[in-house]
């Protein structure tokens, strides 16, 4: 998921932590351990023709894009815990009609997906339905534009708090 400085991620205080940790984690083991594999590897020779050096590499390369995904939306974060007056907000979960199909999805960010009941979606508050649904409450009717431009009807059936 990319993020940039000008957007947020909205995180129950739970994934926050997680992500936290898995940072940390990520910085001090992961770069220790795999910088261990890179160099044992190294002493094995021929580099060209390494498969265990390589792998290694891709490893290191991996890890250190997942550091900078993380450092950038932890410090970025948005987090909190969700109204709890039934209105729609970050950190609910939403049953809802959409187009004639009911669903239940959570609103927040992709990292939260832990956090909500298995076999709900998370969606973003900034997605079209997102926005279209923020603020009402369970009973209302809302229309949203698709991103292919067709109209949507979505009635809110409940909301509950993550």
């Amino acid at each position: 998921m990319s993020e940039s400085s000008t957007s947020s991620t909205w995180l129950t205080q739970e994934a926050f932590d997680r992500l936290t940790a898995e940072l940390a984690r990520r910085k001090e083991a992961d770069r220790k351990e795999i910088a261990a594999r890179v160099e044992a590897a190294r002493q094995e020779g021929d580099l060209r023709e390494n498969a265990g050096y390589h792998a290694a590499r891709e490893e290191a390369g991996l890890n250190e894009a997942r550091i900078a995904q993380l450092t950038e939306l932890l410090e970025h974060a948005q987090i909190g815990e969700a109204a709890d007056d039934g209105s729609v907000s970050a950190g609910t979960i939403v049953t809802a009609r959409v187009a004639g199909k009911e669903q239940a999805f959570a609103l927040g960010g992709q990292e939260i997906t832990a956090d909500v009941p298995e076999g709900v979606k998370v969606f973003s508050p900034d997605a079209p339905l997102g926005r279209a649904l923020m603020g009402h409450k369970a009973g209302e009717t809302v229309t949203y534009a698709a991103p292919n431009g067709r109209q949507i009807e979505a009635e809110i059936l409940d909301v509950t708090t993550l």
